[in-house]
C-alpha cells in the first residue's frame, strides 16, 4: 500500500480491510500527522542529526581535498558545500532505496526531504566559520580548525532543528522519508 496516497493519518480510521495498518503507523508516533499538526522536538532533532551527519562528512572531506590540492578558501568552501549536499542526499537515498523505492522516486524523496535542511545547515555553519577569527586560515592539524568546525556544526544544529520541526509538522522534510520506513 502506498502511504503517500493518503493525506492524513485520520483518513485511515475510515478505511476497511486495513487490519494491522494502525499498528504500522503506531511506530511513527511523534513524526507528524501530515495534516498540519506538529512534530516532536525529538523527531526534529533526529532529522537534523541525520542532515548534520551528511553535511559533516561532505564538509570535512571537501576541506581535506581542498587542502591537499593547495586550494584557497573559496574553492575549498565551494567543494565542501557541494559534498555536504551530496552526502546529505546520499544518506537519505540509501534509506529510501533500501525500502524498495526506485532510483528516480528516491531522488525526488531525497530532494524534498533534505534540500531546505541542508541549505540552512550550510548557510549557518559556513557563516559561523567565516565569523570565527582565524578559522578559515586554520589547517587540518590545528585545534582551531576542529574547534571552530565543531562550534559551527553545533550552532547549525540548533538553528536547523526548529526548521525541521516546522517542516515535519507539515508533512514536509523528513516526514516524506518516514513514509518509506518499515
Amino acid at each position: 500500500m502506498e502511504h503517500e496516497a493518503h493525506e492524513t493519518h485520520e483518513t485511515h480510521h475510515h478505511h476497511t480491510g486495513h487490519e494491522g495498518h494502525e499498528e504500522h503507523h503506531g511506530g511513527h508516533a511523534g513524526h507528524a500527522d501530515h495534516g498540519g499538526g506538529t512534530a516532536s522536538w525529538s523527531t526534529a532533532a533526529k532529522a537534523t542529526l541525520h542532515c548534520l551527519t551528511g553535511c559533516a562528512i561532505g564538509e570535512v572531506l571537501g576541506m581535506i581535498i581542498g587542502t591537499a590540492l593547495g586550494w584557497g578558501n573559496a574553492p575549498t568552501m565551494v567543494l565542501a558545500i557541494a559534498l555536504a549536499f551530496f552526502f546529505g542526499y546520499a544518506l537519505t537515498l540509501r534509506g529510501v532505496l533500501a525500502a524498495g523505492l526506485g532510483l528516480r522516486s528516491a531522488v525526488r524523496v531525497a530532494l524534498a526531504a533534505d534540500t531546505l535542511s541542508i541549505l540552512v545547515m550550510e548557510i549557518v555553519d559556513n557563516g559561523v566559520l567565516l565569523l570565527v577569527p582565524g578559522a578559515m586560515d586554520a589547517h587540518l592539524d590545528d585545534a582551531l580548525f576542529w574547534g571552530a568546525l565543531a562550534f559551527a556544526f553545533a550552532v547549525a544544529f540548533l538553528v536547523t532543528t526548529p526548521v525541521n520541526k516546522w517542516m515535519i509538522g507539515r508533512g514536509k522534510g523528513h516526514a516524506v522519508v518516514h513514509r518509506y520506513h518499515h
